[in-house]
């Protein structure tokens, strides 16, 4: 076994500080990627046991969440997992309004705690929402071998300390069995839940391609509308992303099939495929990013056309296109549809990504870069 790592102290830190001096934060993300231990770093001498958390899984804590017995002398109460609760966002909002002027709160959770806000917020201004990723390249540091490892163990905490193959299969598994079998059934009832874990088992082998409900369907023996519904609360646990297509008119695109991706990239199999989830996520990371502690609008699309040529990402900030990727496991050479959706769309820059490789500038707004290049060229996070 490889020497473990030490990892670095999270980029979210000091943003989500500033914030609780203000409002509530919601701070959500995948099962065990760090919500917890970054949150009890807030506290001061941080102990298990600690009257200042507060696990709703946890029966004792549950109790003096529900009474209000939580101790009032603690500047910060952190909240985990309250989203189980039945109504949880008015019982927040409730003690929001009543000690906002005398302690901080910290709201955690494995699922998205931003997916009532469709249907309307009533704590509308008086929380900030972070989504915590995985660790990226430039968070864990520029090396040839922290990037070793990222593509190989992933960017969740445990595998990346651990470095052991044997101990990072047994972890998906775990992973995998524990978000269907206690989160899913805590956010819903859902009766089949072998099922939804067979879906979720199969979804590592459709990253990168456009995801057909009907073929799931078929393969689950159950109905387009039901896999859609699951995988949906997939998306909502933070186990798969859907990255939607850029229908530009000025091209023929496909304008509904999704993409799909892991948030944790390790569980992708084929290299070049996994190279792709790796480059999506740290892309996403840094539209989360931008929207959740600096207030841009920020998305992340890819291009197809109905002739099947395609370009992997395109990053769209303030509703307008920034720059597009397409993703290469090693150096070769330019993809031609990277130069043809160049000169049919305007999108300021491109870049063709490899995970290592010479730099090579094609044009000067057409580079083709290795990833920990291409991660500093765009200020990636």
């Amino acid at each position: 076994m490889a020497s473990k790592t030490k990892l670095k102290e999270r980029l979210y830190a000091s943003y989500i500080l500033k914030d609780l001096g203000k409002k509530m934060v919601f701070l959500g993300g995948p099962r065990q990627v760090g919500k917890t231990t970054l949150a009890t770093e807030f506290l001061k001498k941080y102990y298990d046991g600690h009257p200042a958390y507060l696990n709703w899984d946890n029966e004792i804590s549950r109790k003096k969440i529900l009474k209000s017995e939580w101790s009032k002398d603690e500047p910060l109460i952190i909240f985990d997992e309250i989203h189980k609760k039945k109504g949880w966002q008015s019982f927040i909002k409730g003690i929001w309004d009543v000690w906002k002027n005398t302690q901080k709160f910290l709201i955690t959770g494995s699922a998205r705690l931003d997916i009532f806000r469709k249907g309307g917020d009533s704590m509308l201004g008086r929380y900030h929402y972070y989504r915590l990723h995985p660790y990226s390249l430039p968070e864990l540091g520029y090396s040839e071998k922290n990037l070793t490892l990222l593509f190989k163990f992933g960017g969740f905490p445990e595998p990346l300390i651990e470095q052991d193959e044997v101990e990072l299969r047994r972890w998906h598994l775990q992973r995998v069995a524990k978000l269907v079998r206690i989160d899913l059934r805590d956010l819903e009832s859902i009766t089949d839940l072998d099922k939804v874990e067979i879906l979720a088992d199969t979804l590592p082998s459709r990253v990168g391609s456009g995801l057909s409900y009907k073929s799931l369907a078929e393969d689950l023996e159950v109905s387009d509308k039901t896999v859609k519904h699951w995988v949906q609360m997939l998306e909502n646990l933070y186990y798969c992303y859907l990255i939607p297509p850029f229908g530009s008119p000025k091209i023929k695109a496909i304008k509904k099939t999704s993409k799909l991706y892991l948030w944790d990239w390790s569980q992708v199999e084929n290299p070049g495929f996994r190279f792709e989830n790796m480059v999506a996520s740290h892309l996403l990371k840094l539209c989360d990013f931008w929207q959740d502690v600096l207030g841009y609008k920020a998305e992340l699309r890819y291009i197809r056309d109905e002739t099947g040529k395609e370009c992997d990402f395109v990053v769209i900030k303030d509703r307008k296109p920034i720059f597009a990727v397409e993703c290469k496991l090693s150096d070769t050479d330019v993809s031609p549809s990277l130069i043809f959706f160049k000169s049919k769309l305007d999108i300021p820059m491109w870049y063709q990504v490899h995970l290592n490789g010479k730099k090579r500038i094609i044009e000067p707004n057409f580079k083709i870069l290795s990833f920990d290049e291409f991660c500093k060229e765009i200020k990636a996070i």
